[in-house]
């Protein structure tokens, strides 16, 4: 083990795609590609920038000697100067010309959104994955039916299908979220120190049109429709509270289902994944705790709480900019992106792999079904020739008997009660026939049908496979 802190989203939860994107060799390469465009478009753009030394620049992208960095760092406490510097060790040829008329902002901020903008593909590739898992089991169960409950109260039946489909509702809201947010992304630019470009108009004499044809060639090489309309020294923080708020949004939505399961795994409904190997207590070795679903919880009321942080100093960016968000959002921004996507990586394995104990569902429905179904066995009795007033008091007392027993601890045997009442007229074959449950889901199983075929072209690319995840 290290004897030095790291974090457990990066240890434990979060996926080998998040890490390396949210590394130190992502971020500061990415730099370096933003100071090769930069470049490149002043050589092409006419200033005295040679095409050997955009040709170095390039040549050197990957290879960053961090040890200089961090001496350098220490002397100048600036760390774009010190990655400058850095840099223009490797390309000496270049050194002169590297970050020219740029703001630290050109590289930390257009890096952060190009990095930004890529976590979010990476995330709604995933929550398509977990929207496809569940789409199948809706499928599979949308006509199975079971004990609806409001309050966690016992009421009238739903189906397993149309419950999950109560989740992937609310994931597919998340992904037109997330659409949203992708779709209307920019980058900051090549702006200057206070986003007036005054330092490009002095460079290009100037010329506004080559100012503008520079940023829109940052824009194509990173894939980028746009940059913003305007700015101030960086890229609005509002751009923060969107990213965040939506890994916020999809972390709610998994919550919710995994609370959901959690709840259902206690009456022995619906069990999330247990390997055959896994050991569920240290004590007790009969237990099989929802560990998965536990954990999508305690992550997400991480990530709901993380992403307060981006509105907060969206709020207090002084004028064109103070500096009291940079710290802020090196933690905010990383950590709410890595567990987002472990979320995910848990949601998709409980999502492929639920099992529906269908046999302890068809009990707690026979359990409660006579008594959802005293006003079908009443409408009934009353057709052949029954008195609706006394029907309702002999079916009354019937079901406060079966309650009490039940809270007994005994069987309610509320259907026996009833079938020994001659005023109901009622034989038990017709009674049976009344307590069918299929009878008491309404739509459900149209309804998810429906949703399901409505949903179908927006994971119509999604993945299959489930990403392991760290038990």
């Amino acid at each position: 083990m290290n004897d030095i802190y790291e974090s457990p989203l990066s240890q434990r939860y979060a996926s080998e795609y998040m890490l390396k994107l949210f590394s130190a060799d992502t971020r500061y390469q990415t730099w370096r590609k933003l100071w090769v465009v930069l470049a490149k478009a002043e050589h092409e753009l006419g200033l005295p920038v040679s095409e050997e030394q955009v040709r170095e620049l390039e040549e050197h992208i990957t290879d960053i000697d961090y040890e200089v960095v961090r001496k350098r760092e220490k002397e100048v406490r600036h760390d774009v100067m010190a990655h400058v510097y850095a840099y223009g060790k490797v390309a000496p040829k270049a050194a002169g010309i590297i970050h020219l008329g740029a703001t630290s902002c050109y590289v930390t901020d257009n890096a952060d959104l190009i990095i930004y903008r890529d976590g979010l593909l990476h995330i709604k590739k995933q929550l398509k994955t977990v929207i496809k898992s569940l789409a199948a089991f809706a499928d599979k169960y949308k006509s199975l039916p079971t004990l609806g409950y409001t309050h966690y109260q016992p009421a009238q039946l739903v189906t397993v299908g149309k419950r999950a489909s109560l989740w992937i509702q609310d994931l597919v809201s998340d992904l037109e979220e997330l659409d949203y947010v992708l779709g209307t992304m920019k980058l900051r630019g090549m702006r200057g120190t206070t986003g007036t470009e005054a330092s490009f108009m002095d460079l290009f004499d100037g010329d506004e049109e080559k100012i503008i044809k520079m940023n829109q060639m940052l824009c194509d090489e990173f894939g980028f429709k746009e940059v913003f309309d305007v700015c101030g020294q960086t890229y609005p923080r509002k751009q923060d509270s969107r990213i965040l708020n939506v890994l916020s949004s999809i972390a709610q939505s998994c919550y919710r289902m995994a609370n959901d399961i959690r709840l259902l795994q206690h009456d022995r409904q619906i069990d999330e994944p247990f390997e055959e190997n896994q050991i569920g207590s240290s004590a007790m070795p009969y237990k099989r705790n929802p560990m998965r679903c536990e954990r999508i919880c305690s992550l997400a009321r991480y990530l709901m709480a993380d992403a307060m942080n981006a509105p907060m100093t969206a709020s207090v960016q002084w004028l064109e900019r103070t500096l009291d968000d940079s710290a802020n959002r090196r933690i905010s921004m990383p950590e709410g992106f890595l567990c987002a996507d472990a979320i995910l990586k848990i949601a998709g394995n409980v999502a492929a792999g639920m099992r529906v104990n269908e046999k302890v569902i068809e009990s707690a429905v026979m359990e409660y079904l006579p008594f959802i179904a005293t006003e079908n066995i009443m409408m009934e009795a009353v057709k052949r020739g029954g008195n609706r007033q006394e029907l309702h008091e002999i079916i009354r007392e019937c079901t406060m008997k079966a309650t009490a027993r039940m809270k007994n601890g005994e069987k309610g045997g509320l259907m026996e009660l009833l079938e020994a009442e001659p005023k109901l007229g009622l034989k038990e074959g017709e009674i049976n026939e009344i307590l069918e449950p299929s009878k008491y889901v309404g739509r459900a199983p149209k309804q998810v049908e429906a949703f399901l075929n409505k949903i179908k072209p927006l994971i119509a690319d999604a993945d299959t496979e489930v990403e392991e995840i760290n038990i």
